[in-house]
């Protein structure tokens, strides 16, 4: 897998046969009131119409997205979802999972060690829910995103006692932005990145939106040129560098912008139906 060098950031550059779009879901597709906008998904449902296939990628876990791609109508164009930033690829046609990996029940133990250690908060995902031993105004965010239950615990190393697809350190931003260095450092086999300033997600070695959509498109004989990725946050930037076209919306953070190819509309302006009508549907 290959990344681009971004050099440019004019729309001249970037016409192209795109034959991929990828969205992350929360603060780029979505609006702050977690909804697709009547123009996003018009445009989206034109743009598969014309044969593009439309890939939701996000942090979220595959049942916390499955509502939003009935909404775009992806079985019915067989497309797919990446789920658990990357953990987890979808096909909707059957709801058949292609590709899926694990976090260790020792890596999550350690995790937790971790987040004990850097007082922060800990959660990961169980078929009885969102687990945690804490409750936080960060867990209650999470909770609210994903309309999962919360299974709240007296021990945490009790309860995971088998493998699980990501976890996820909560804190305020300040804070978290310190212990993300931290745990980078100490941990080089895993990947970590951050979805929102107060959660710090964690999957297994090498698994990140990238990692799953190049997988994705070699199944299907795309190009990586005709991929477009358009994100927001720092899990995003992995799909938004790999991209034959990457793309921020206008509400990314300073920090990111110079990563991206172009700048659209803010998520709450339709900046994906930006995205459609300037390098799809031309």
């Amino acid at each position: 897998m290959n990344f681009k060098n971004n050099e440019s950031n004019t729309s001249e550059t970037f016409e192209g046969n795109y034959k991929m779009l990828v969205l992350d879901l929360d603060d780029t597709l979505l609006r702050d009131d977690y909804s697709i906008s009547n123009r996003n998904k018009e445009l989206l449902l034109k743009a598969q119409n014309q044969g593009i296939i439309v890939v939701l990628a996000s942090g979220r876990p595959t049942s916390a997205m499955t509502r939003y791609a009935e909404e775009l109508e992806l079985s019915h164009f067989n497309s797919y979802m990446i789920s658990f930033n990357g953990a987890v690829v979808t096909s909707m046609k059957n709801n058949e999972v292609l590709f899926e990996t694990t976090l260790t029940q020792k890596e999550i133990h350690s995790l937790y060690d971790f987040s004990v250690d850097n007082n922060v908060h800990i959660i990961t995902y169980s078929n009885k829910g969102v687990v945690s031993e804490t409750e936080s105004e960060y867990i209650d965010i999470e909770l609210k995103l994903t309309g999962i239950p919360h299974y709240k615990v007296e021990s945490f190393k009790n309860e995971i006692t088998t493998t699980a697809a990501k976890c996820i350190l909560l804190e305020h931003p300040d804070y978290l932005k310190t212990v993300e260095k931290k745990l980078k450092a100490e941990r080089t086999d895993l990947s970590v990145a951050r979805s929102k300033p107060f959660f710090l997600e964690v999957m297994p070695q090498g698994i990140d939106k990238a990692a799953s959509i190049d997988r994705l498109a070699n199944m299907l004989d795309i190009k990586q040129s005709e991929v477009i990725a358009v994100g927001n946050a720092g899990n995003d930037l992995s799909m938004v560098k790999y991209a034959g076209l990457g793309i921020w919306v206008d509400n990314v953070s300073d920090d990111l912008r110079h990563e991206a190819d172009f700048i659209v509309a803010s998520n709450n302006d339709d900046g994906v139906a930006e995205v459609v009508e300037r390098f799809i549907l031309k």
